[in-house]
């Protein structure tokens, strides 16, 4: 908080009556502002369960689901989920808000709340127990952040938990039940702390923050929990579809946007600026990840995100996106031609690209594994090149990965090593870059495994050539028409 400061003495040490007057004016003003802390505790505190957000809330019996899964996953043990840290808007250059809810504390609390933790005591025989530590409100304070949710029973109406304290009973608390012989100690390493821990996937126990403050016995095993959620989170309940398809749509609603805003000479930020001002109208409350708008040359470029560059006639873009909608988010990647037509040679390797996503698409079922459906893409690449890329064929320009998961992270946790099951939703994204041409193309969509097969979740945004130069076209004939109706 920025803060003015006065010269208030003068040289016989008495503070001038003008200074008086300000002190006194200062002294009202904070009265006030405790005056008027005092009314924002009564102020619904829905905002910090989602219910103010386009998403809502999760439905408490889905977060009580969720922790039994994981409590029986844990055995004999404690473990320990903890809120976020709120974000410095001076420090930390935050582009939506300063507070982003951890992914792990929201999928089993469904939280917004920070300095929170969750605490999970599990054993093999007898009683598991749950209990959250919920900072007491500060009138004063919300002030400036809004009202905050503090232990009592919104807190358990809103999260199913029956046991919510005060946060400063949490340490001693903890301290106590590892006394008492509880078994393992899990903890949650923040996603941004996983590479310094020598880039384990889910996290090394040891970089866990929570142990610098923490008294733990001497002997206590300490084991990482994210992988034990990492591994409920490959499957999808309900809630989590239900965000994810209106992450899907909204996305897919941007790529029509998008399409309609293309011409020779428009810049990759206006593009840009078109796609998340459709999040944001759309009710997606921030971007996924940095939107990728790459045309020309920047169309190879697999992770480009600069859009600083003007379009030409002739030129590919590629548009990778994804909305974020309560908390989870889609990947759809199309690649369109600028002009409105693709040229031939743009058109058949766009062809090559589509009919190798859509044999990895048809191969999705469950049991199969990525791994599978890698080598089913890259066979159908490496059969059907003909002589579009000799003295190689296509596949060697492949050069990413067909698949990740999606869900609350766009590449989203979980082992790559299992086998596919229902409930999983994942990404196919082949793709061909060709840098001496300047060409680059990627399709990418978004797909639920189910009982059968697959369900193709973004299969309402147009993929094919025809279909893609549609979207263009139409777009420019609506401009021009526009501009002969003008005076």
């Amino acid at each position: 908080m920025l803060q003015k400061t006065y010269a208030c003495e003068d040289s016989s040490g008495k503070q001038p009556v003008l200074c008086q007057e300000e002190s006194d004016d200062m002294l009202n003003s904070l009265r006030r502002l405790v005056l008027l802390g005092g009314c924002l505790a009564l102020l619904p505190l829905g905002v910090h369960a989602q219910l103010e957000s386009p998403a809502g809330p999760v439905p408490p019996e889905l977060l009580q689901q969720r922790r039994a899964r994981l409590l029986e996953r844990i055995g004999d043990g404690v473990a320990i989920v903890q809120a976020a840290r709120p974000r410095s808007v001076e420090g930390d250059y935050p582009q939506d808000s300063d507070y982003r809810e951890s992914n792990d504390f929201f999928y089993l609390t469904g939280l917004e709340t920070p300095g929170a933790s969750l605490v999970l005591i599990a054993h093999t025989s007898g009683q598991d127990s749950v209990v959250l530590y919920i900072p007491e409100r500060d009138p004063a304070a919300e002030v400036w952040t809004g009202p905050r949710l503090g232990p009592g029973p919104e807190a358990q109406r809103v999260t199913g938990v029956d046991d919510v304290r005060g946060a400063a009973r949490f340490s001693d608390d903890v301290a106590g039940w590892l006394g008492g012989g509880r078994g393992a100690l899990f903890v949650d390493v923040p996603m941004a702390r996983r590479a310094e821990c020598g880039g384990q996937p889910q996290g090394g126990p040891e970089c866990a923050p929570i142990l610098r403050t923490l008294r733990v016995p001497e002997g206590t095993r300490v084991a990482s929990i994210s992988e034990h959620i990492a591994a409920l989170r490959l499957i999808k309940d309900g809630d989590e579809l239900r965000r994810l398809r209106e992450a899907i749509r909204i996305t897919a609603e941007a790529h029509r946007a998008a399409a309609a805003a293309l011409e020779p000479g428009v810049w990759e930020y206006e593009i840009e600026a078109v796609i998340e001002y459709t999040f944001r109208r759309m009710g997606a409350e921030r971007v996924g990840f940095p939107s990728i708008v790459g045309s020309g040359p920047y169309s190879t470029i697999l992770h480009y995100d600069r859009s600083r560059r003007q379009t030409g006639a002739g030129d590919l873009v590629v548009i990778d996106i994804g909305a974020e909608y309560g908390y989870y988010t889609a990947d759809i990647t199309r690649t369109y031609p600028v002009s409105g037509r693709f040229t031939e040679r743009q058109r058949a390797i766009y062809d090559l690209v589509l009919s190798t996503q859509q044999a990895a698409i048809e191969a999705v079922r469950p049991g199969t594994t990525i791994g599978e459906l890698t080598r089913v893409a890259r066979e159908h690449m490496r059969a059907n090149s003909g002589d579009l890329c000799r003295p190689v064929t296509c596949d060697a320009y492949f050069i990413h990965g067909l698949s990740h998961w999606l869900g609350m992270d766009v590449h989203d946790v979980g082992r790559y090593d299992v086998r596919l099951e229902p409930g999983m939703v994942l990404t196919i994204e082949p793709g061909i870059y060709i840098p001496d041409e300047e060409l680059g193309v990627r399709i990418e969509d978004d797909v639920l495994v189910t009982e059968s097969g697959y369900e193709l979740l973004s299969g309402d945004l147009p993929r094919e050539a025809d279909a893609i130069e549609r979207m263009v076209r139409q777009s420019a004939r609506a401009l021009q028409r526009q501009d002969a109706s003008l005076p």
